[in-house]
Formats: C-alpha cells, structure tokens, sequence
C-alpha cells in the first residue's frame, strides 16, 4: 500500500509517518510539505532516514500535487492549527482559508484522479464556540468540570460527541475544517473514492512545535523548561480551563484500519481525543511542571482569547464501539515525553518560534 502524508515534516505527520512505518512491513510512505513551519526541517532527515521520500510542495499549489505519483491513500495532516489564525498576526486570514480549504480541495482533485482514499485529520474546533463558551461547569481540584445535572445536547459523561453543535462561530480555523469535511464528504460520494473524517483532540508529545494558541501542553512545558514567564489568559486569570491530550502515534491503528477496511459500515465522521483520564487544567498542569521542573513565573491575566472555551474533552465512545480503538499512551506519559524532550533541547521554543 502507497500512502501520501501532507504535512509530513510537521509533528503530528511525522509521528504518524513514523508509527505507520513500524507497524506495517509492506506500507510505502510519500511525504509531502512545504516547510513553512519552523522546526519542521528537524523532521526531514529522520523521515528520510526511516525511508519516506520527502517532497517539498506545497498543497495549496495544484501543479504541485499534479506531479506526484499515484496512491492508495492520502492521510492529510497539513493545516495552520490555531484558533486565532487569520484574527491578527502574521497569517491572514486568507492563508488560513488557502492553507486548510484550498488546499483540501486540491486534494480533492488528486484524489479524484488516481481513486485514491482520503482520511482528513479534523478537529474539535468545528464545533461551536459560542456553545462552548456556554458549557454549565464548576470548580473542582483546580479544574473546570462539566456540572452532570445540566447536559445537553452532544455531551455525554465523557465529553463532547459528535452530535454537539457546530454552528457558527467556531474560529476561521474551524469553518475551514468544516468546511473541508463537507466537501470530502461531497466528492467521495460523487465519484466513489472511500473517505474517513477523524475529529482529534489536542495533540501533544515530544517534538511538538508548540505556542500560546496551540500545541498549549507542550508550549507550556518549554516554557517551564526554559524559565519563560507565563500567563493564565481568559477566565479571569484562574488557568481553570481543561482539555484532554492525544499523543499522534496513538491514531495509528485506527488509521491502518480505515484504510484496510474502506467499505466499512461505520460513521464516517468520528471524535479521537484522549478523554476524561487524559485531561488537564492549565493550573494543574502547572502543579505539574512546578514540581517536575521546579518554579516559574505564571501570572493571572484579565485578558480574554477570542473562541476560548472553559473545557473541551472529547468522547470517543463512538471510534471505541464502532473500531475498538482507545488511546494508549497515558497523560503522564505524553507530559513526561515533552519534559524530557525539553531538558534535552533548552533553546526549543526559540529555535520554532
């Protein structure tokens, strides 16, 4: 089976990359990335190394994707993640729309092309942000948690499923993944290639490029690592908001299986996060820091995040009764991946920037 990752050289595509590469003998990986990231060259020579044939392009650029070879599958991990891309910045708000739109309708048609099937990494961030923002929670250990009394609609007692709202807002960010999933899910109808839409939780593990408005765990381990000042921001300053962490490598059996079993009766749409046992407030994660890495300063800031959310933890009841998968690397584990990784590396966050 030949398989092309876009995003290849970025934390989540490499470590999916990798994984892939160790669980299956007969899998052939083409990588595919522009390297637009900062540290994302760091990925190249590993990927080369276990056997990936890396080619910089950019899937924005249609001739670009034009000139590859023919796959099986296509696992599209290219995206500008942030929430706040396209608010202010040095990304416009266009490029959020060219990077994660754009470039999945080029995508499209490649795969329209060779027959190829495709697995978009999606995101909890289609879902509604003002609903969000609007989640009934109280204070428990440092942490928001979701008051069981008052669920609605979409939340279960493991977190947000797949039926939560996703109407507007929901970021530029995440209009464009929804909208990305509405168009996969319109030409694999149409013209009959298999697709597999997987909504993920936060992403974390070592090696990540991690900053303020995404990649939050690891940045604020590097953070801690390095002695650079942080800051509690919305909420009022509390760092009560939680959100659970998924290591990337953990996504790959599911992965291996959606592309050996195209024409499965499942839902095409699914929630992958690492659930209540993997989740973590900011201040608790602090805690952590603090006595793994010693003191640092963390103040309290009146500032408010446009799209912020007190609590998002994803239930993936429906991946674990339709493919019996569930996350195997613990939250503990996955924290202390990136402090070691921080302690080997103490110029991170100033060599990603």
């Amino acid at each position: 089976m030949k398989i092309l990752v876009t995003g290849a050289a970025g934390f989540a595509g490499s470590n999916i990359s990798r994984s892939i590469l160790e669980h299956s003998s007969d899998v052939e990986i083409l990588g595919f990335d522009n390297l637009s990231r900062s540290g994302s060259e760091l990925n190249v020579k590993c990927l080369e190394e276990l056997g990936v044939r890396l080619i910089h392009g950019d899937a924005r650029v249609q001739s670009d994707l034009d000139s590859m070879p023919a796959v099986d599958w296509v696992i599209d991990c290219a995206a500008n993640p942030s929430v706040l891309a396209g608010l202010n910045g040095p990304v416009s708000s266009r490029q959020v729309m060219e990077h994660n739109l754009l470039g999945t309708i080029n995508l499209l048609e490649y795969c329209k092309k060779h027959g190829a099937g495709l697995i978009l990494l999606s995101t909890s961030r289609v879902y509604s942000a003002k609903e969000l923002a609007q989640l009934p929670v109280k204070v428990q250990r440092d942490a928001f948690e979701l008051e069981e009394d008052q669920l609605s609609k979409g939340i279960s007692f493991e977190g947000i499923s797949e039926n939560f709202p996703t109407t507007s807002p929901i970021s530029l960010y995440g209009a464009s993944k929804l909208a990305s999933e509405t168009l996969i899910l319109e030409y694999g109808n149409s013209f009959g290639f298999p697709v597999w839409l997987n909504r993920c939780g936060v992403l974390a593990g070592a090696g990540q490029f991690g900053k303020a408005d995404q990649g939050i765990i690891s940045f604020w381990i590097h953070s801690f690592a390095e002695k650079k000042p942080l800051k509690f921001i919305g909420f009022e300053g509390s760092g009560l908001q939680v959100r659970d962490a998924l290591h990337p490598r953990d996504l790959v059996p599911l992965l291996l299986r959606q592309m050996k079993e195209p024409d499965r009766d499942a839902p095409k749409i699914i929630n992958l996060g690492g659930g209540l046992g993997s989740s973590i407030s900011l201040k608790q994660l602090t805690s952590w820091c603090e006595e793994r890495l010693g003191s640092n300063e963390v103040l309290g800031s009146r500032e408010e995040r446009p799209m912020d959310a007190p609590w998002i933890v994803m239930d993936s009841s429906e991946a674990r009764k339709v493919w019996d998968w569930s996350p195997q690397t613990t939250l503990n584990e996955i924290l202390e991946e990136i402090a070691g990784h921080a302690e080997r590396n103490p110029k991170w966050l100033e060599f990603t920037s």
